[in-house]
């Protein structure tokens, strides 16, 4: 078994890298891929870039070149739920854009308007975040090339999807995932309320995301473990 693990942003994925064993780098198409064990598992683990492009095809590159059999994203996101709060954790268990013609794409493999987290993997995430102690929901991610940071963008996204938290890469996993059969899960910890002052604090201030990160890393790891 092949774990793929990825994130968007370098800090997403720079803790679970320094936890590897038997590492091995490889450069491919602009990406760093790490193989390594954890947990005495085989995995892979890579920052894509962030936005959908990105997402897309480091997801395809996973499944081709290193022939993964599971894929976990993990990274942050912008919370627009009152059910959980800043450093708690939403599993998509329903993943969508916000920002696409969806029944154009569901001309398409994996055919669908909308994804869905591999049931097995989104209940070893709750586990894992029990298990760390960490507050965490079975939740709707939803995915678009915008930073959401202003309360009007976030007004309309809510009006048209009705998610628990906003970010850029997790439908562009998930349908290129579905399209190798891949089985994959997107995490993602809260890092701000999707408005006016997350902007301000994570582009304007380019404010560490660490915490955040730190706790997404630990549910992850203990993924990796019981799988």
């Amino acid at each position: 078994m092949i774990i793929g693990i990825m994130g968007a942003m370098p800090d997403e994925v720079d803790q679970l890298c320094a936890r590897l064993e038997n590492v091995t780098r490889e450069m491919y198409a602009g990406v760093d891929y790490h193989c390594g064990t954890l947990h005495g598992k085989q995995v892979v683990v890579c920052c894509a870039g962030m936005g959908k492009a990105n997402a897309a095809s480091t997801v395809q590159v996973l499944c081709t070149k290193y022939g993964i059999d599971h894929l976990i994203f993990s990274g942050i996101a912008g919370n627009m739920t009152s059910k959980i709060g800043i450093g708690d954790v939403c599993v998509g268990e329903t993943v969508v854009y916000h920002d696409a013609q969806l029944d154009m794409l569901a001309q398409s493999a994996p055919f669908l308007k909308e994804y869905h987290g591999d049931p097995m993997l989104v209940q070893a995430a709750l586990d894992a975040c029990e298990a760390c102690g960490v507050k965490a929901i079975a939740g709707k991610i939803a995915t678009g090339d915008t930073f959401v940071g202003d309360a009007a963008t976030k007004k309309l996204i809510e009006e048209k999807c009705h998610p628990d938290c906003v970010e850029m890469e997790g439908a562009a996993v998930s349908q290129v995932a579905g399209r190798n059969g891949v089985p994959c899960v997107v995490l993602r910890a809260m890092s701000d309320n999707a408005d006016e002052s997350g902007y301000e604090v994570l582009v304007v201030k380019q404010f560490s995301i660490a915490e955040y990160v730190k706790t997404a890393t630990e549910i992850v790891a203990n993924m990796i473990e019981h799988l």
